[in-house]
């Protein structure tokens, strides 16, 4: 299973191009398409971000739901329909499209946030921002977290 892992602040040239982290590329090397797929995340100011194969899970895990209901409909639009293949280039850069940077409110630099199987891109101040929100509430619930057993069983 690919694991992204840590944060990562690249800088975005006039052209929208960033290096995506060489730990993220090689944990993406082996699939069907040399590349990552993006879409605007309807949770945070931010894109969320993946490997095909994971983007070919999620769109499997959307049969669970009847096909024509709202839910299904709405889950497709905000994910598969909003989803774009962004190949690597060269150099491991990928090209931002204006409409998903603008959203992430990305400029001049991005981070690349790993979040286990999948990431997210962030303009990096309102990033840090989240972050620093995420550890208040965490430290306030007092939160954990039952680690599984090996081999992923529950």
């Amino acid at each position: 299973m690919a694991l992204f892992l840590s944060t990562f602040v690249n800088k975005v040239d006039k052209k929208g191009r960033v290096s995506v982290p060489a730990s993220f590329r090689a944990t993406l090397a082996g699939q069907s398409f040399a590349g990552i797929v993006a879409f605007r995340s309807f949770k945070s100011p931010a894109l969320d971000a993946c490997g095909i194969d994971w983007m070919e899970r999620l769109a499997q895990s959307l049969d669970n739901l009847a096909l024509f209901s709202t839910e299904h409909d709405d889950l497709a639009a905000s994910t598969l329909a909003d989803s774009r293949q962004l190949p690597f280039d060269g150099d491991g850069r990928i090209v931002l499209p204006a409409d998903l940077a603008g959203h992430a409110k990305i400029t001049d630099r991005a981070a690349f946030v790993g979040r286990g199987p999948m990431f997210q891109i962030w303009n990096p101040e309102a990033f840090e921002r989240f972050q620093n929100e995420a550890r208040a509430r965490v430290q306030e619930a007092g939160a954990t977290l039952r680690l599984n057993p090996p081999g992923g069983a529950s």
